[in-house]
């Protein structure tokens, strides 16, 4: 019988052949374009002046932080002095308590982001970088919250009102550093600038004209011109009617800002195309 030949076909195949299988050249929906690019990996290419900005937030965060708090939130090193001055009894103040709060974090932070990044299968996604950037958005956020409702001033007590957005903007600050290991701009960690000074002037032709060519040589200015006018900002704020909060919530919106930029930041296959 005609059924029984496995050539028989009940219609005409042009008929059958959109209702059994995929259509050629059909367009992918908007929800899988729009998953595709946040799958897509980022090309590093300009990526530094996000990190450089990121010096910006930094020197923003800290001088506030260490006018009114006693101590750093992300420079770390200043806050181990800070601590080792404490457990000698040099320091009857509870700086060196808050400076511990601070590195405790800021180690958590980036024990955490970086395993946050090791869940995508490219470190460099669109999506990885944007979320990362987001939720050190959310935790300035929330620390802003804190001290515009709590009215926090120099000369209070340690209390949670510190504690908690203290160890929160410490937390944060980690995840800069590590996105600038995944992007490989080891140097530009965006939380110190010693190193940056020893590469800028340790540069053997640094007084040749091709330290005006070396891309590097602007970076290592560029951080330290962007840490320098954060750290303007953050004091000038500081002491002003706005203070901490003001600081705190400039830091908010650039920190979003950076988050924007990477949810549309060219990929590699762009790049490439």
């Amino acid at each position: 019988m005609a059924r029984d030949n496995p050539r028989y076909q009940p219609f005409p195949a042009q008929e059958s052949d959109p209702l059994l299988g995929p259509r050629t050249g059909a367009k992918a929906s908007p929800l899988s374009r729009f998953n595709r690019h946040l799958r897509t990996e980022v090309n590093p290419r300009r990526g530094d002046l996000l990190l450089i900005g990121c010096y910006v937030i930094t020197g923003l965060l800290d001088s506030a932080a260490v006018f009114i708090w006693g101590s750093f939130v992300s420079m770390q090193t200043g806050n181990t002095v800070y601590f080792g001055l404490g457990l000698a009894g040099l320091d009857e103040s509870q700086r060196w308590l808050k400076s511990l709060i601070s590195i405790g974090s800021f180690c958590a932070g980036s024990f955490c982001f970086a395993f946050f990044h090791r869940l995508f299968r490219a470190p460099r996604q669109r999506a990885a970088l944007a979320l990362s950037f987001a939720l050190q958005t959310i935790c300035v956020a929330v620390a802003a919250t804190i001290v515009t409702l709590q009215h926090t001033g120099k000369e209070d007590p340690l209390t949670w009102r510190i504690a908690v957005p203290l160890a929160l903007v410490a937390f944060q600050s980690s995840g800069q550093a590590v996105t600038s290991r995944v992007l490989k701009f080891s140097s530009l960690t965006s939380v110190v600038l010693t190193s940056i000074y020893c590469d800028l002037f340790s540069y053997s032709e640094l007084m040749s004209t091709r330290a005006v060519k070396d891309p590097d040589e602007w970076r290592r200015l560029g951080a330290v011109v962007g840490l320098l006018l954060g750290t303007v900002l953050g004091g000038s704020w500081a002491k002003s009617a706005i203070g901490l909060p003001g600081a705190l919530w400039t830091a908010v919106v650039l920190k979003g800002l950076i988050a924007m930029a990477w949810l549309w930041w060219k990929g590699v296959e762009e790049t490439e195309e």
